[in-house]
């Protein structure tokens, strides 16, 4: 038989409840970090200008290309696991649906940051010996930049907001997770569509961001908690 404990969950995941608290604990870390080196590297706006930064210091490249979003992206899915094994049991279906959202949100996520494939390109920029090889090389940066701000992270975007929703309506039936939890994520994640407004949009969505922030430490503390078999 199946042993829960006073949360209602299954005490065999109490590991997997601990991974993901520590997941979402890096993910809190990467945003202002990320921040912090925007702050430090603005993202230029031409291919050359990223081939530039990369030579400059590759490090610093691959960070301002957003390398640490990649790291994000995997930590959610061992965060995306525990939430699942946490409220499977409030509605089976509608957390399947939100664990391969999720997983397809991150998988997105990578092709739209190809990082390590602007860092090759940008030496062999740097080492072309014509003006051809360096006009095709350049045509291969802008085709990479297009990737960045294209498909794949509007997918990666859109994907975040809707499985933010879909969990949020399982929180608020569950005893579990409190409604505090699920009613910043339903903030956040109706937030998230103000990025496609005029003027405004940038705004609104920075702060949604802010409620995301505010959002994974809450579900971090809420991790451990039931790591360690913690009531709500």
């Amino acid at each position: 038989m199946t042993q829960v404990n006073q949360n209602n969950t299954d005490l065999r995941w109490n590991s997997l409840y601990k991974i993901g608290g520590l997941a979402v604990l890096i993910m809190i870390f990467i945003v202002p970090i990320q921040i912090a080196i925007f702050s430090v590297a603005p993202p230029p706006s031409t291919a050359q200008g990223w081939f530039e930064l990369f030579q400059d210091n590759a490090l610093l490249g691959l960070l301002s290309f957003e390398l640490l979003f990649i790291i994000y992206g995997v930590l959610a899915i061992p965060l995306s696991l525990a939430l699942y094994i946490a409220l499977r049991r409030t509605d089976p279906a509608l957390m399947a649906l939100y664990l391969a959202l999720t997983i397809a949100g991150s998988a997105a996520l990578f092709s739209a940051r190809p990082a390590l494939e602007m860092l090759h390109l940008s030496g062999k920029f740097a080492a072309a010996t014509s003006e051809t090889q360096r006009a095709i090389y350049l045509a291969a940066g802008e085709g990479l930049l297009a990737i960045f701000h294209g498909t794949s992270y509007m997918v990666c975007y859109l994907l975040g907001s809707i499985t933010g929703l879909i969990l949020s309506v399982v929180m608020l039936r569950s005893t579990i997770f409190s409604r505090a939890t699920a009613y910043v994520r339903i903030a956040s994640s109706i937030l998230d569509f103000g990025l496609f407004l005029p003027v405004v949009g940038l705004y609104i969505s920075a702060f949604s961001a802010v409620l995301l922030f505010v959002w994974n430490i809450m579900i971090a503390r809420r991790m451990f908690q039931l790591g360690r078999n913690a009531p709500i």
